[in-house]
């Protein structure tokens, strides 16, 4: 039986957030990110991109090729909520989906034909979401990910397009190989040297060939040129998470020291969050007291994986559990309401200074290990025991 797919992605996110504030945007060339020179496009508009305007161009370039754009600040606490609230209404239909990142979703409604038409039921919700929320709204439906996927790029803005499972290849064969999921810019200038510009060229590749040029995911990009990816929709839990937890040899009411752990174990944390290119959207303290009883606090956050948002709000949250001033047994991090997604926050910075430092000690933990280098105030862990988990 063929499998029904959909994905849905959210046109132009920040800008329609924004657009939902203050109206008078609509029709205007409207550019997000960092609203000095130094900053970075995070999304832009479709009246922006018909001047050449793109996502991480820096902003300079974005103001000289469009000089009447306007130009906003992101506020990723503003869009982390309508992408909340777009999450809510899919969860209360879809039988399965996976929130993919902030602004897209897949949902598996295979077998849902026998009771709705699967298109019909794929139309009514997009209108749902688009009458609750404001926000424009482009879906595809077809027999996997990436051909919904791909059928959502030709469906924007705001529409809808249905690829049925004999139709796939005509679909596909005259796209350009840019519209692969996994094709980047190198892998692209390889092919195109090659003579390889579309989709139905390149399927037309022997596997084996694909495989000696680009290895594993060679074979991966050919089956997805000829329509085949079976990739599961995985149901996206509110409970996916990570943690650590850090249980000490001796009791203690060492509050500063507590303070301290609590830094070190968010930043191996946010450390995992960005090498496997996920977002938190949500932080909880966990504290043990010596007679075993066990408390938790959470908070909503935007999304996020830079330390230094989450620190200051795991020190807020252990401020505000630790009330008995009882000895302490245990002490724990959890990051969860994970999505897929690169932090977009650094796009509405002025000045990339701060990013450039978590790249560059991200690239040496990469290298050299994740405990190679951090702050200094993690130097003296000797005293406790640690454990990590994901969730």
């Amino acid at each position: 039986m063929d499998r029904n797919i959909v994905h849905m992605d959210l046109d132009t996110f920040f800008v329609s957030v924004e657009r939902l504030q203050n109206s008078k945007l609509t029709g205007l060339p409207v550019i997000i990110g960092g609203t000095s020179d130094r900053g970075v496009v995070a999304s832009c508009s479709y009246e922006a991109r018909s001047f050449g305007v793109r996502s991480a161009m820096p902003m300079k370039m974005a103001r000289t090729l469009c000089s009447q754009a306007v130009i906003i600040r992101g506020d990723m606490e503003l869009y982390s909520k309508y992408s909340d609230l777009v999450t809510d209404i899919i969860a209360d239909s879809a039988p399965v989906y996976e929130k993919a990142s902030v602004d897209e979703h897949y949902l598996d409604i295979t077998g849902m034909d026998r009771f709705f038409g699967s298109q019909k039921w794929t139309h009514e919700l997009r209108q749902k979401i688009i009458r609750e929320t404001g926000l424009p709204i482009s879906c595809g439906l077809s027999v996997n990910k990436t051909v919904s996927k791909i059928a959502t790029g030709e469906a924007k803005p705001n529409g809808e397009r249905n690829v049925d499972s004999q139709l796939v290849k005509p679909f596909l064969s005259p796209l350009s190989i840019r519209k692969i999921p996994m094709i980047g810019q190198q892998t692209f200038h390889l092919l195109r040297s090659m003579g390889i510009v579309t989709i139905g060229t390149l399927s037309e590749i022997p596997q084996e060939m694909m495989e000696k040029l680009l290895g594993k995911n060679g074979a991966v990009i050919w089956k997805k040129a000829n329509g085949i990816d079976p990739t599961p929709v995985q149901q996206y839990s509110e409970r996916k998470s990570i943690s650590t937890e850090r249980t000490f040899e001796k009791d203690s009411t060492d509050i500063v020291r507590m303070r301290e752990l609590m830094a070190v174990m968010v930043e191996k944390l946010c450390y995992e969050l960005r090498s496997k290119q996920r977002l938190t959207s949500c932080i909880t303290v966990k504290i043990r007291y010596s007679n075993f009883d066990t408390h938790t606090l959470q908070k909503r956050i935007p999304y996020t994986s830079f330390d230094h948002v989450l620190i200051p709000a795991a020190k807020e949250l252990f401020e505000k559990i630790y009330q008995r001033r009882m000895l302490i047994r245990l002490v724990g991090v959890k990051f969860s309401h994970l999505v897929q997604g690169v932090q977009q926050l650094n796009m509405f910075e002025d000045t990339p200074e701060m990013i450039n430092l978590y790249l560059a000690v991200d690239r040496m933990r990469n290298r050299y290990g994740k405990d190679a280098i951090g702050r200094a105030i993690g130097i003296s862990s000797s005293d406790i025991k640690a454990e990590q988990s994901p969730g």
